[in-house]
This record gives structure tokens, sequence and C-alpha cells, in this order.
């Protein structure tokens, strides 16, 4: 990592935690895993505990400086959330950091409330993306309803009491009509997403804008080698194409009903044209922009921590 970061091996992370009695019970474990995710109580105790301690500095003193800036501008407003952005790979193992910290951020002292929201929903429905020519990059940041996460979190992050957000489905691989998730005035709020650490867009006037990461308070990015990353999807391709996409309202449905080695041949195919691609071109490249990057091995367990220093 380059020079604003300190970079540490997991046996050094583990040793900064401190007493605290935080902790996950296997069942728990085994609701927030995601598919294929081997995400252990050892993660759990050695990875996650740490940063959930580091989240918990970062938010005092977040509080504390709204506080004061507040009090030094005479103003009187309620405490906003603090918002955590969680970003990474498709099949790196994101959703599941998302949904420890979660959990993890809910059982800690004062039992903040803690909503997690994906940034799946904001996708344009599959009509506009076929108007638009972008069914097959999906993902990619011109896929996302840009202009409406934006509002989402900058209404949360401003204190609106009750917002909402769409719902996207992988079974049916489009957003559910008519269907949201509400978020009411949470302490601490987890937006996940491929592409979450974006930076502004620049006009053609040369005018940034602004970005949906301008309102985190603390981003985490998820971080593998491509090669790693894109075993991990083809297995849980192959999962999958084994349980989910055998029901019958599955959009890949059609996928149980060749063979195997066709199967991985499309796997392979998705990761080569739509997946690799957007890790190259648009996640990997907002890696640096995090405050702390968990990098992950070939057996899915994270080996490093960096957290950004300055």
């Amino acid at each position: 990592m380059a020079r604003p970061y300190v970079l540490l091996r997991r046996r050094a992370w583990a040793a900064l935690a401190d007493n605290t009695q935080i902790a996950l019970d296997e069942g728990t474990l085994e609701r927030l895993r995601g598919l294929g995710d081997p995400t252990s109580r050892d993660d759990v105790r050695e990875i996650y505990r740490p940063l959930t301690q580091l989240l918990h500095l970062y938010m005092a003193n977040t509080g504390n400086l709204v506080k004061d800036s507040n009090r030094f501008l005479n103003l009187k407003v309620r405490r906003t959330p603090f918002v955590i952005g969680v970003a990474g790979s498709v099949a790196v193992g994101k959703s599941t950091t998302s949904r420890v910290l979660q959990e993890l951020l809910r059982r800690a002292p004062g039992h903040p409330k803690v909503d997690l929201v994906t940034t799946d929903g904001f996708l344009h429905p599959n009509e506009e993306l076929i108007r638009r020519g972008l069914l097959e990059r999906k993902g990619f940041p011109e896929s996302y309803n840009r202009r409406a996460l934006l509002k989402f979190v900058t209404d949360v992050k401003s204190g609106v009491p009750s917002v909402s957000a769409p719902v996207y489905s992988h079974m049916v691989y489009d957003i559910v009509p008519d269907e949201h998730i509400v978020v009411e005035s949470p302490d601490i709020l987890i937006v996940e997403g491929l592409n979450v650490l974006q930076p502004a867009r620049v006009d053609s006037e040369g005018r940034a804008g602004v970005a949906v990461s301008d309102f985190f308070d603390f981003t985490v990015f998820v971080d593998a080698a491509e090669a790693d990353i894109k075993t991990w999807f083809l297995d849980r391709f192959m999962q999958l194409r084994a349980t989910a996409f055998r029901d019958e309202r599955s959009f890949f449905r059609r996928l149980t009903e060749i063979s195997d080695e066709e199967a991985v041949a499309r796997g392979s195919h998705i990761w080569e044209s739509i997946n690799g691609p957007n890790l190259r071109q648009n996640i990997a490249p907002t890696r640096e922009r995090a405050t702390a990057v968990l990098r992950k091995g070939a057996d899915h367990s994270v080996e490093t921590i960096a957290i950004r220093k300055l």
C-alpha cells in the first residue's frame, strides 16, 4: 500500500483488540455468511472485532467534532448518522463483511441502531438498462441511478426521519416494483456496493460534482488478487446453479439445463466480459480512497489490514 497507510499483518492487527466481550455465536455467523464464504469466529475475533473498536473511535471523535462545530455556528440540529461505506469486487465477500460489522456494532455498548443498504437497489431497472444499451454492463458505474443514490445518502446524512431505498432481487435479476427498504433515523448506516468509493464526475467544463463517498465517515475496501476472486465467483456461480437457479422464478434458470462444462464456460465469460473489466477499470482504482483495506489470501481469510494514517 502507499504511504498514507500503515500495514499490519493479521496477528499484529488482532493484538490491538482489547478484552471486549462482543462476539458472534456460530448460528448467528452462519446466518450472516454469504454463499460459499468461510468467514469464521476466528475471523470475527481477529479481524472484525478490532475493526469495530476502531470504528467506535472514529464515531466518538466525529460526534465530538460535529457537536463543537454546531456550537461554534450556533446551530441546534440533531446528530446525523455515522455512515460507513463498504466496497469491493463481486464475490470478494463485502456483503458478509457488511453484515458482520452491522451485527457487531449493534451489540456494542448503547446498542446503536445500525441499518444496512446495498447499492444494488439503485441499479436502473432492466428495461431502462436495455433502452440505454447497458444490460451487459450491469454493475458498472453508469448502470446505477447515481442521482437517486446520492439523494438517498444525502437525506439520511441530513437527518431526514424516514428515507426509502428501492429493492433489487438477485432471483429475478431486476428491481422489484413497488418494494422499498425504509431507513428511519439510524445511528449508523452501512452502504455496501461495488462502486461506492467512486469519485465525483467532472463535467465538460472541468467542474466536479458531489459523490456518494463525500458523505461517508469511514470506508472499507475488501481486496484480493483477481485470480482468487474469479475462482470464488465461479465456485459461487456453480453453487447457485445447483440451488437458487433451479427456482422457477430465477432469471438464470436456463443455466441449469446445460452441462457443467458449458456452465463453467458461461460463468467464465461473465467474468471476463463484465466482472473482471469492472474490477480493473472502476473498482480496484478506488481502493486507496478507503480508510481500511482488508486484503484476503487464496483461502478467503484476511491476511493484512491497511489503515489510512493520513
